[in-house]
């Protein structure tokens, strides 16, 4: 398959060296697995630290509106997109060009950043796949299970907060269906080695 990744946060801009960002570490561990599949790999990361899988094509975008406009670039070209970047919800509606003085009162007005997940759904072929993920407090898989169907999503996978940030994660695979498929707390590395077989053998 050709699987399209999003990996990383965005970071969204308040002055020329602060921004507002979310953490992720699910993307890359989603690349690795797909390259060692044998799968052809486009990752679109953010601005990341962790190193990368060597055979992948990697795309880097900063902010939230530059990754909407690689994924609707290159997703046409796909056959899966994987949405595992933390995109983050909201940048400020104005950008300052100067650094702001440490100790100024500052009150950041914010807006909605892109729903690329859904604009990339949206705009899929019948042969394509869009896998989301839903980070949710409380665990709230109604939350989650909103999302897939209201998003015209082809799976997505719920966690939640406790793992946020971890080399873990707890998920639960929801499917079009309305099959809930729970996992064990997992490696990422696992975890991503088990969606990408999920994938193929559920959609190949």
């Amino acid at each position: 398959m050709k699987i399209l990744i999003t990996a990383g946060p965005t970071h969204e801009p308040i002055d020329p060296v602060r921004y507002i960002g979310n953490r992720s570490r699910m993307g890359i561990a989603l690349a690795a697995a797909a390259l060692k599949a044998g799968h052809a790999t486009t990752a679109i990361l953010g601005p990341i630290s962790e190193n990368t899988p060597s055979g992948m094509r990697r795309i880097d975008v900063e902010t939230a509106d530059e990754m909407m406009r690689a994924v609707l670039a290159e997703f046409p070209n796909h056959d899966v997109l994987i949405m595992a970047a933390a995109v983050a919800d909201y940048r400020p509606k104005a950008i300052s060009t100067d650094k702001i003085a440490r100790g100024t009162s500052l009150t950041i007005e914010l807006e909605a950043t892109e729903d690329i997940v859904a604009a990339a759904a949206r705009a899929k072929r019948a042969d394509q796949i869009v896998v989301g993920f839903s980070l949710e407090s409380g665990g709230s898989i109604d939350r989650a299970k909103d999302k897939l169907h209201r998003k015209n999503l082809d799976l997505i996978v719920f966690n939640s907060p406790e793992t946020l940030g971890g080399q873990t994660i707890r998920p639960t695979l929801i499917w079009p269906d309305g099959r809930l498929e729970p996992l064990s707390e997992l490696s990422k590395s696992d975890f991503a080695e088990i969606l990408l077989e999920r994938i193929q053998k559920w959609f190949g």
